[in-house]
C-alpha cells in the first residue's frame, strides 16, 4: 500500500503527511496510509485531509467590499440570475476528454517568450519571486536561481510605478547574463502600469476581480436583471482594451487569472461566492480579447481551498468545451502554505486536475523561497506525464453514472457496528470524519515508544493513549512470532486504547493476534458465517479495481468492515478507483 495524495490519488509517498480534523499526524519511517484511499480517487470526498464536506451556499443577501465608489456595500443577488446560471451549468456534460483514462485536453498553443504553452508541449513549470521588484539585483538573482532550479516561467509582482520602472532593468540584466526565461507581470488595480510593463515582460497576468474595479471600496450594488449587470461591462471594455491591443501588437501572452478570494463586488452581487462566478468573471475579459482577435491568452481559477479550486477549473473546462474554446490553463492553489501542508494542498488540487488531463502550466505555491517550489512542481508534472504516456492495463469496460463533477460531498459509509460479544470496542477502528491507517512493520513494533509517537499517541509512563491526531488503525504485513512478547504487548496496548490492528488472514492463521481484523483478497472473501482465523473478530477486503463485474458483485453480500484498494502497478489507480466507487454507489453498498 502507498500513500494516495488527495482527491486524485496522486502518489507522493513520504512527501505528504495525512491530516484530519484540523490536526497533523506525525510522519515516520513507516508510510502513513490514508484509509479512504478508495474514497480519495473517487474525486468527491477529500475528508481524509480535514476539509469541510460542503461549500458555503450563496445567501440571497450579503455584505462584501468592492467597487469604485465610497459607500457601505450591501449586495443583493438576483435569484433569477442564479437559477438561470445553475440551469446552464447542469446542462454541461463533460469537463475532460475521458473519465476512464488520462487524456490531455487539446488546446491551442500560447507563446510566452520562447516557451510554448499548450497540449502539444510539455507542462511548463512556474514560480514567483519573493524579492521586492524594486530591488533590481535581488530580483535578477532570484530569477536566475529559479531558472537554474527548473523554472520555465517566473512571475514578479508589479504593484505600482516604481516596480514598473524596474521591470525593464530586470529584463535587461537577465539578458546580459544569458537568461531568456520568460517573465510574467502580476498586475492588480493598475491598468496603466500593465501597459508599461508589456513593453518589457513576456506575459501579463490580470485579475478580473480588481483590474477594472480599482482598489476595494464600497457602494450599493443591486442587480435585478441581466441588463443592469451587463451595463458595467462597457467600463471594463474601455479600461481593458488598450492592454489587449498592445499585447496583440507586441506578441505578448496574457493570463486571465481569477482568484476566489478577490472576486469583484459586481460578480459577488450577481453570482455569489461561487465557481460559476469565477468562470464568468474570467469570460467577461476573454470575450473582449476575442472581440479584438487576440487569442494568445490562457486562464486560471485559483483558490486557497483545493475543493473550490478543482470545482472551478472543471467548470471552466466544461464551459470551454461547450463554447468550442481551446485556451490553455495554468493550475495552482493560492497561498498553499509551507512544508507538508502546502505540498499536500497543491497535490490535492493540481494532482486531481492533471490526472484528468487538464492543465498546461503549474505552480506549487509555497511560503518558502521560490526555488523550493520547483521540486514538488516537477514531481507533479512527471506523475502527470507518466500517467498520460504509460500504457496501462485497461480495467473492464464500465460507464460512469454516479459522480457529479460539479459538486463535492462526503461519501456516506457504514462504520463498524459493535456486537455485545466483542471483547474490544470495534467502533474505533474507523472515524466518521475520515480514517487514517498507518502501515507498521515488525521492526516498528520492536520499538514501542517510538511507534506510539509516530502513530500520534499521547503517552504516560510508557503507556499509549489515543488522541485526536492518533492513527485509527495500523496495517501489518506480517504477524509477530508467538514468543515476541515486546511486539505483542505493543499491539495489545494499542488495541486497548482503540487502535485497530489489520493483518493478512494467512498470517493470522499461522500466528494469531487476539481481536485483530483479518484482511482477505476479494477472491478469498469468506462466506457468510464462515469461521475467521483464531482471534480475528472482523474482516476487511482488498480490491484491485480490475476485477470482473461478477467478482465485484461479491461485495453485495460482504460483511467486511472496510475495503482497501490495492491497485496493481500496471493499472491506473485513479480510474480503477472510480470504477470501484461507481459500482459501490450504483449498488448501494456502504
Amino acid at each position: 500500500f502507498q500513500c494516495h495524495g488527495g482527491v486524485a490519488g496522486t502518489r507522493l509517498g513520504l512527501l505528504m503527511a495525512s491530516t484530519r480534523r484540523g490536526r497533523r499526524l506525525p510522519m515516520s519511517s513507516t508510510s502513513t496510509v490514508c484509509l479512504l484511499v478508495i474514497a480519495a480517487a473517487y474525486l468527491q470526498p477529500a475528508m481524509a485531509f480535514g476539509f469541510s464536506p460542503s461549500l458555503n451556499p450563496c445567501t440571497n443577501r450579503f455584505s462584501v467590499g468592492g467597487s469604485r465608489a465610497q459607500k457601505k456595500c450591501s449586495l443583493t443577488m438576483s435569484s433569477n440570475a442564479m437559477e438561470e446560471r445553475m440551469q446552464k451549468t447542469k446542462e454541461l456534460l463533460s469537463y475532460c476528454d475521458s473519465v476512464y483514462k488520462t487524456t490531455r485536453r487539446k488546446t491551442r498553443t500560447v507563446q510566452c517568450g520562447d516557451v510554448p504553452i499548450g497540449s502539444e508541449h510539455p507542462i511548463a513549470l512556474q514560480t514567483m519571486t519573493t524579492a521586492m521588484t524594486t530591488d533590481i539585483q535581488g530580483s535578477i538573482d532570484q530569477v536566475m536561481r529559479c531558472a537554474d532550479a527548473g523554472a520555465q516561467l517566473v512571475r514578479l509582482t508589479v504593484q505600482g510605478q516604481r516596480e514598473a520602472d524596474a521591470c525593464s532593468k530586470i529584463k535587461e540584466g537577465l539578458l546580459k547574463k544569458g537568461y531568456t526565461t520568460p517573465l510574467v507581470a502580476d498586475i492588480h488595480f493598475a491598468p496603466k502600469i500593465a501597459l508599461q510593463v508589456a513593453d518589457a515582460f513576456d506575459k501579463i497576468r490580470i485579475n478580473p476581480g480588481n483590474f477594472a474595479d480599482g482598489r476595494k471600496s464600497f457602494e450599493e450594488i443591486t442587480y435585478e436583471n441581466p441588463e443592469d449587470y451587463k451595463a458595467e461591462l462597457d467600463y471594463i471594455e474601455e479600461v481593458f482594451t488598450p492592454l489587449v491591443l498592445k499585447c496583440k501588437e507586441l506578441g505578448r501572452a496574457m493570463r486571465i487569472g481569477t482568484n476566489h478570494g478577490s472576486l469583484s463586488a459586481r460578480t459577488l452581487s450577481y453570482y455569489g461566492d461561487t465557481p460559476a462566478g469565477m468562470v464568468e468573471s474570467a469570460f467577461e475579459f476573454a470575450r473582449i480579447c476575442r472581440k479584438h482577435d487576440y487569442h494568445n491568452f490562457l486562464f486560471s481559477m485559483k483558490a486557497s481551498n483545493p475543493k473550490v479550486m478543482v470545482q472551478a477549473y472543471r467548470l471552466l473546462a466544461a464551459e470551454m468545451y461547450d463554447l468550442g474554446w481551446d485556451y490553455p490553463m495554468h493550475l495552482g492553489v493560492t497561498e498553499a502554505g509551507e512544508g507538508e501542508d502546502g505540498r499536500m494542498k497543491s497535490a490535492i488540487g493540481i494532482g486531481s486536475l492533471l490526472q484528468d488531463g487538464l492543465g498546461d502550466t503549474i505552480r506549487v505555491s509555497l511560503t518558502e523561497d521560490p526555488w523550493f517550489e520547483l521540486e514538488p512542481c516537477t514531481k507533479l508534472r512527471d506523475i502527470a506525464m507518466n500517467q498520460k504516456d504509460k500504457i496501462w492495463t485497461p480495467v473492464p469496460t464500465w460507464k460512469e453514472t454516479t459522480r457529479n463533477f460539479m459538486s463535492f460531498s462526503q461519501r456516506q459509509g457504514q462504520l463498524p457496528l459493535q456486537h455485545e460479544s466483542d471483547p474490544i470496542d470495534i467502533r474505533n477502528v474507523l472515524h466518521r470524519d475520515g480514517s487514517v491507517i498507518s502501515a507498521v512493520s515488525l521492526e516498528d513494533l520492536a520499538s514501542p515508544d517510538k511507534l506510539y509517537y509516530n502513530l500520534g499517541c499521547k503517552t504516560a509512563v510508557g503507556m499509549p493513549f489515543k488522541d485526536l491526531a492518533t492513527s485509527d488503525s495500523i496495517l501489518l504485513q506480517q504477524s509477530p512470532a508467538m514468543d515476541a512478547s515486546k511486539e505483542r504487548t505493543a499491539l495489545r496496548r494499542l488495541q486497548e486504547v482503540g487502535v485497530g490492528v489489520l493483518c493478512p488472514a494467512q498470517e493470522l492463521q499461522a500466528r494469531p493476534i487476539p481481536n485483530a481484523i483479518a484482511v482477505y483478497d476479494l477472491k478469498q472473501m469468506p462466506s457468510k458465517g464462515a469461521k475467521l482465523p483464531d482471534g480475528a473478530i472482523r474482516y476487511a477486503l482488498t480490491v484491485r479495481g480490475d476485477e470482473s463485474d461478477e467478482e465485484l458483485a461479491k461485495l453485495k453480500s460482504s460483511e467486511a468492515v472496510m475495503l482497501l484498494l490495492r491497485v496493481p502497478d500496471e493499472v491506473s489507480r485513479v480510474h480503477a478507483s472510480r470504477r470501484v466507487f461507481n459500482f459501490l454507489k450504483e449498488n448501494s453498498i456502504d
